[in-house]
């Protein structure tokens, strides 16, 4: 049965939140979870509330032990991964076992988390370091504000945005 829900879930037929508790997923209250890879242990995932997982993320809850299943056949090794309240994760991240993610924390897109993340961060790269605190994160980006969070229908009000409201990244020297 298990395997016609796999299908389902790869075919975006069924939501990712009803996938993800059938194999043994614990996710909180108000999360938006897109389609990601839960790993071959998905119940040892503690995902916390008001929590966004965007697309092409991939949780990994063994290590890579295979190589050494000729010395040792019944070698396993795991880690349980948490994630706090309050977290954005970016596309494309990589979370290793073991790893928990603090609460009101942002990981930029693409990052790998080979380590635990402390409350009120911003973390970025490969592996992932702390690049801000969530007040300072806060205080630089207030001003593009575009309040459009809670609405529907962005595209109008974006199109018709003064581009001053738009983040603009300097010239990597």
């Amino acid at each position: 049965m298990k395997t016609i829900f796999l299908i389902l879930y790869e075919l975006r037929i069924i939501p990712v939140k009803f996938y993800a508790k059938l194999i043994g997923v614990r996710i909180g209250r108000d999360c938006n979870i897109q389609h990601v890879n839960f790993s071959s242990e998905p119940y040892l995932i503690k995902i916390g509330n008001h929590v966004q997982i965007t697309s092409g993320t991939r949780f990994f809850t063994h290590s890579g032990g295979w190589v050494l299943r000729e010395k040792y056949p019944d070698w396993d090794v795991f880690g349980k991964i948490i994630i706090g309240n309050n977290v954005y994760i970016g596309n494309s991240c990589l979370i290793m076992p073991g790893v928990t993610i603090g609460n009101n924390v942002i990981v930029g897109a693409g990052s790998v988390i080979t380590k635990s993340l402390p409350d009120n961060v911003v973390v970025a790269g490969n592996p992932a370091k702390i690049i801000s605190d969530i007040d300072t994160f806060e205080k630089k980006n207030l001003r593009f504000n575009a309040k459009t969070g809670t609405l529907k229908n962005k595209k109008r009000i974006l199109l018709n945005l003064n581009s001053s409201f738009f983040i603009k990244r300097d010239i990597l020297k």
